[in-house]
């Protein structure tokens, strides 16, 4: 079972052309949802060949890619060929990737990664972290850094989590996790601001706070909190902040975009997601922190069977999470920013702004279709004019069956909207076309064909879209 076969060569020849097609067209059909049948699991086995070719053209067709141009629901990834291929080639090299012991100069690579990000950030050179699984590992890592050592007036670890109404669902899981209850500050897909902040923390003991947690790029509105105020509030108050940056963190990238985030350079710890915007495979998230020792003393893992082989002080990523066993998920996107360079990864964030935009002043321009909010970021959120729910549930349905598109339904201050998220560089302005028209009847169709053929043309000129 162990032997490399000659059937098993075989395999990973067809493997690496499928890897190729799949690659060079990224909007293959697919087949959402529909039931394959499994291979049966037997004491004999199949062998590698028979279980490939189920795998391929049975199981993998039935996923909808994040990196179709027209996944466009939740925040997707388009990872690089870069990253794909070191992604597979890790697993062929089996390392374990929490000690310097074990990995040699792998850490040393996601070192590097890590560095960029907290470059990127703004955070001082002393900055450090590692990369987990997601979001939601990053953020509980983060909120227990946050806590650990410290105790609440009754003796206990303190014990609230303040968070922006409109923070990711796995803060309260991570709050739920801690044995900490969350006090919301602000309104729901608002921008939290310093003067929301201000009397929440006021009405509560500093040394019961675990942490204030803001959003940079919240998930349903892409909306930047105000950063600079909400650090000046914490900075008075004393209080870690936090900055789930999941996935608006990318937009750092582009110069435009920049000024959005002032004032994280001033954060605690900040998540930032390479899979949503950096273009890395899944599953790979950072959490990064302005003093590592303090998550150092939080997660580092102790015990005989351990301190033989993560010995001394050696500076491992398992010591800044909450994790032990764990994959070297931070090379793939090493490897993508030394084979691409930095310039190619502004392009791309830049590209996605872009198309975003465009699908803005596509909705802005219709007759049927209207924006609910401007974008910040790359997410657009809008409505047909007259649907109610159901209509929105149909269309949504509709689409993901035929294969033409992920978009799902969203709700923004009690209303059902549309939703489109860009992270995609190689969505164009034809998938948008694709997309919106397909939301317009055969009548309004054919009245608008002349308008949005001229409104086109005038975009591309205008914003240099892309073709």
């Amino acid at each position: 079972m162990h032997e490399l076969v000659a059937e098993d060569r075989e395999v990973l020849g067809d493997i690496a052309r499928w890897i190729g097609d799949r690659l060079s067209d990224r909007a293959a059909e697919t087949a959402p949802g529909s039931a394959p049948g499994l291979p049966v699991v037997t004491a004999e086995g199949v062998g590698t060949a028979a279980a490939w070719t189920s795998l391929r053209d049975a199981i993998l067709p039935t996923g909808f890619p994040t990196d179709h141009p027209r996944y466009l629901a939740f925040v997707g990834g388009a990872p690089t060929p870069a990253a794909v291929l070191v992604d597979a080639a890790l697993s062929a090299a089996a390392v374990y990737g929490g000690s310097e012991l074990e990995a040699g100069a792998v850490v040393a690579a996601e070192r590097a990664a890590i560095r960029w990000l907290c470059d990127l950030v703004g955070l001082p050179q002393g900055a450090h972290g590692t990369f987990v699984s997601g979001g939601s590992t990053a953020n509980l890592s983060a909120l227990v850094a946050a806590r650990h050592g410290r105790q609440a007036p009754d003796g206990r670890p303190p014990g609230v989590v303040v968070a922006g109404a409109s923070a990711h669902s796995s803060v309260r899981s991570a709050a739920a996790i801690m044995g900490c209850r969350v006090a919301v500050a602000g309104s729901p897909d608002t921008p939290l601001t310093g003067a929301d902040l201000e009397p929440v923390l006021d009405a509560l003991d500093p040394a019961d706070v675990v942490a204030v947690v803001a959003s940079a790029g919240a998930t349903n509105t892409g909306a930047v909190d105000r950063l600079d105020e909400i650090a000046g509030t914490c900075g008075r108050h004393g209080t870690w902040l936090h900055v789930d940056a999941a996935y608006g963190g990318a937009a750092l990238l582009a110069p435009a975009r920049r000024g959005l985030f002032r004032g994280i350079d001033l954060a605690d710890s900040v998540t930032i997601d390479p899979h949503k915007w950096l273009f890395t495979p899944f599953d790979c998230a950072a959490v990064i922190y302005r003093d590592p020792a303090l998550a150092r003393a939080a997660h580092r893992q102790s015990a005989h069977y351990l301190d033989a082989t993560l010995a001394d002080d050696a500076d491992n990523p398992a010591d800044y999470a909450v994790h032990l066993t764990r994959r070297a998920r931070g090379v793939p996107l090493w490897a993508s920013l030394v084979a691409n360079g930095t310039d190619a990864y502004v392009d791309a964030v830049e590209r996605c702004l872009e198309t975003a935009t465009y699908a803005a002043k596509w909705i802005d321009a219709s007759d049927e279709l209207e924006l609910v909010t401007e974008p910040q970021l790359s997410v657009v959120l809008f409505r047909r004019r007259g649907w109610q729910a159901e209509d929105y549930v149909r269309w949504s349905k509709q689409a993901w069956r035929s294969g033409l598109a992920l978009v799902t339904p969203t709700s923004l201050a009690g209303e059902v909207v549309l939703r489109l998220c860009f992270v995609n560089p190689v969505t164009s302005p034809d998938d948008v076309d694709l997309v919106l028209g397909s939301l317009l009847g055969p009548a309004d169709r054919h009245h608008a064909v002349a308008r949005r053929t001229n409104r086109v043309a005038a975009l591309r000129s205008s914003r240099s879209l892309p073709t």
